[in-house]
Formats: C-alpha cells, structure tokens, sequence
C-alpha cells in the first residue's frame, strides 16, 4: 500500500514539474516541496543543506574546492566545529585549506581539531594528503596552543607523521619554550609515541627536565601511557628504554589517575584483549620475566590472585611458563608443587 503511494507521489512529482516547464512555471519552490514530500523521513536534502554542511555530506557527493561561502564558515550550523570535523578525518582534509582561508579558526572549536583528529585517528595516513592539507594540518598545531596535548604528542611522534615532516611542530614547541616541563599538564616521554624515544627530541627533553618517571603520571587524554603501548606493540627497543630508567616497571605499573590502581604488565599481556597475537603474548611473557617480574606476586586489585594463578585459571597456553621450572626452581620444591597443582588437568 505504501509502495503504491510513494509511486503516485513520484509521479505526480513528474507531472509537476513537466507542467512547470511546458507552462513556462518559474517556481521551482513547488517542485522543491512536493520532493521534500516525496522524501519526508529522510535526511535532509542536499539542497537545504548549507555549502559546508553539504561538503561534509559524502551523500551529497564530493567536496569541491572553491564550493564554501564567507558565512557559512562563520555560521555553519553544526553541532560541532567544522574545522574539528574536517580535521578528524582524513577524508574531509581537502577542506581544510578553504575552511582556513575563509576564516575558520581552531580557537572557535570546543575539541582543539588536532585533538579530535589524535582521538578519533591515532596515527592516520599523512603521506596520502596533498602538500596543502598538510601545510593546514601544520598551521592548525602551530596556531592552536590548545593543541599541545598527550595525544597529539603522540600522533605527531608516531611513524606516518614523521615520514610526513609533521614531527618538527613538536621541535619548533621545543625551541619556542612551549614544552617546559614544570608548566606541562602531561609527562612528555610518556606522550611520545614508543618509536620516537631514540630521537634527537627525547633526548633534548631529558636534557631539559622531562623524565620517564613524570611521564607514567596523569593525563587529560584518550590515548594510553607510553610504557602501556610500547607493551601493547611489543616494541621491544621502546621497552627496553622504559626498564633501563624505572627497572620496577616490569612488576608494576602506577596508577595514572588517583582513582586507579596500579597494574601488573604480566597480567595484562598474557590475555588476547591486550595483544592478540599469540607468539607475542610469549615473547612479551619471556622478556618481563627475564628482567625480573615476579609470577606469583598478588595483583594489586585482589593479592589472592597472582599472575600464575592467572593464567591458570584462563587455561592460558602461557600457564607453564608462568609456572614451569624457571619459577620453580627460584622458589624451590613448594612452590613447584603449587604450581602444579594450579595448572588444568590433561
């Protein structure tokens, strides 16, 4: 019944605007209405649209340069900052030059939009945009001072950044005073992105008062602590660097808020939700271990509960390891056989 109707809709919508044109009718408004009919439900139609929200629409077809109004710009009518938006995905960067240039500004935004775009894209294809979106991707961390923040640190540090030339924002804040770390609301090295801790910029932080203690503190972003994603991406050189300035961490990780507790790298890493790939889950196991983290420590958040037993419980292709010889013969024949007693039956 209502397919019939929608056809009788679309047709009377034909013979209308046929009318229209044969009468030499100038008022396409009626054409305009009885389509706004016809779609009623739908979502806003293109046309009604404004030049920025229609360019942020891939519904309404791609965005094309030049296509955005002066006040538009000013007024868009969005929820959200246009600039935020755009920045966000890399899908609507072509805007960004056009968006800057008539007037958009990032101080506008409630979410800085190098923050949305850290958030929402932690390390996005930088090399695929244009050398304009990425001079506008430039200018919008140079001019926004909102944008020195932990996850942006981290997204302008990570690999696609830096084979874009993007990670020198970070050397010029540096340079400028603007990383000083008694004014910083985050720990630096833990915002750099795990790879980066063997450049120039990390070791001049050092130099400069920033320590890998400070950056296991607290932060206001998204992203996770620098030691949490050098254990997460078994970047073994970023870990190492970590263990080498606080050796405890390899045992224990401190809470980064004050309503958090600290955390066993242990138990974290031998569940597939924190690394999903088995061989690395192993070697990540066979690395803490061999710096000294302690299997049958009780976890913070329940001490009857250690990493051993653990495994155990989670049938953990890991368990012997956790509980094997190694273990064993540290603790002696008790806990050998404790350790046996815990693993399943086969």
């Amino acid at each position: 019944m209502k397919k019939n109707a929608l056809h009788r809709l679309a047709a009377a919508l034909v013979l209308t605007a046929g009318a229209c044109l044969l009468g030499g009718c100038t008022t396409s408004l009626v054409v305009a209405h009885l389509y706004d009919k016809f779609t009623e439900g739908d979502p806003t139609s293109c046309h009604r649209l404004n030049s920025v929200e229609r360019a942020l629409q891939p519904r309404c077809g791609p965005y094309r340069g030049g296509s955005l109004k002066a006040e538009d710009v000013r007024v868009s009518g969005l929820p959200l900052c246009p600039l935020a938006l755009a920045a966000r995905d890399p899908a609507h960067w072509a805007m960004l030059p056009e968006l800057i240039d008539k007037g958009a500004s990032p101080e506008a935004c409630t979410t800085p939009p190098w923050v949305a775009l850290a958030q929402a894209q932690p390390c996005p294809d930088f090399a695929a945009a244009s050398q304009a979106q990425r001079e506008a991707l430039r200018w919008l961390a140079e001019a926004d001072a909102r944008a020195i923040h932990h996850d942006v640190v981290r997204a302008l540090s990570c690999p696609n950044a830096r084979a874009a030339g993007l990670d020198t924002v970070l050397d010029g804040w540096l340079a400028q005073g603007q990383l000083r770390a008694d004014t910083l609301p985050f720990g630096m090295l833990g915002a750099l992105h795990p790879s980066h801790l063997r450049a120039p910029l990390a070791r001049a932080l050092e130099a400069g008062g920033h320590s890998a203690q400070a950056g296991l503190g607290a932060h206001h972003g998204r992203l996770s602590g620098g030691f949490e994603e050098a254990l997460r991406s078994a970047d073994f050189d970023a870990l190492d660097w970590w263990v080498q300035r606080v050796p405890t961490l390899v045992d224990r990780v401190p809470a980064e808020q004050a309503n958090q507790l600290p955390w066993a790298p242990l138990a974290r890493v031998i569940t597939p939700a924190f690394v999903a790939d088995e061989t690395r889950r192993r070697e990540l196991v066979d690395y803490l271990l061999a710096h000294g983290a302690q299997p049958w420590r009780g976890l913070p958040h329940d001490p009857r509960q250690t990493p051993a037993t653990l495994a155990a419980t989670l049938q953990s292709p890991l368990a012997e390891t956790l509980a094997g010889a190694r273990v064993a013969s540290a603790r002696g024949a008790t806990a050998a056989a404790a350790a046996a007693a815990l693993l399943p039956a086969r």
